[in-house]
């Protein structure tokens, strides 16, 4: 894929950036060989190389995806300053 005069000024537009007629064939060029690294990192062969989610090996902790019916609303407000009916109370600031 190439990048032309055109594509470089509906870029621009799109991303609302002043572009120049004196500047188009410099930003052209740059698309351009940025593109072709791309293309050259999709020619690269990672079919043996597993994803990451982190640069240190590691492995996520997880908790057993369970449909459960609650039934803490006693200890879930047990150390808010002001309760009533398992609900939070806070103050009014609003008149």
């Amino acid at each position: 894929m190439s990048v032309d005069a055109d594509t470089v000024r509906r870029i621009g537009r799109l991303a609302r950036i002043r572009i120049s007629e004196d500047e188009v064939s410099a930003y052209e060029g740059e698309l351009n060989a940025i593109l072709g690294f791309v293309e050259q990192l999709g020619e690269v062969d990672v079919s043996d190389v597993e994803p990451m989610t982190s640069v240190t090996p590691m492995v996520l902790r997880r908790r057993e995806d369970a449909v459960t019916d609650g039934g803490h609303a006693d200890r879930i407000v047990s150390n808010a300053p002001l309760t009533e009916d398992n609900f939070f109370m806070v103050p009014k600031v609003v008149e």
